[in-house]
């Protein structure tokens, strides 16, 4: 065999159909899209349209807002951060901070800054500097015997002190 000689099967390669070229292809005149009608036109534009009936997108009431100045955190609960510890990825002497949890792999995205949240468990004496926290994941910290600084100050639930 050789490289001049290589070639895919049978069958493995098909030609797209040539629409409109002819009614001997078989394809042509309407080119498939059948007679008159908006769907046989160009421009069609029927998404949502139900034959004059009020659309249901129009029917059902608009609900809530999205409010374009919330704050985006990326999320890391603080047995993620002692998996962490465990696994040797961040070292619990040194401050813990937002690079350090996104170095590690820790925390996914940064976002507009690192929550941190409270769910499992944390041994390890960590001081943690994140752009906000919950009372719970404060709590556990400090119980463990570390502590939580806020970072970025306008954050609308900081550390409860």
């Amino acid at each position: 065999m050789k490289l001049n000689e290589l070639s895919d099967n049978q069958g493995a390669r098909k030609e797209r159909t040539r629409v409109g070229r002819g009614i001997g292809s078989g394809k042509g005149k309407t080119g498939g899209r059948g007679v008159k009608g908006q769907k046989s036109r160009s421009g069609v534009s029927i998404n949502g349209f139900e034959g004059g009936q009020m659309p249901i997108y129009r029917r059902l009431p608009k609900r809530g807002f999205n409010n374009i100045f919330a704050k985006q955190f990326g999320e890391v609960n603080i047995g993620r951060i002692q998996k962490a510890i465990d696994a040797k990825l961040i070292d619990a002497k040194k401050t813990i901070t937002v690079d350090v949890l996104v170095a590690a792999g820790v925390a996914r995205a940064q976002k507009d800054g690192i929550r941190l949240l409270g769910k499992g468990e944390l041994t390890a004496k960590v001081n943690v500097e994140v752009n906000g926290a919950s009372a719970g994941a404060v709590a556990a910290v400090e119980k463990a015997g570390g502590k939580v600084t806020i970072i970025g100050g306008d954050t609308k639930t900081e550390a409860a002190e």
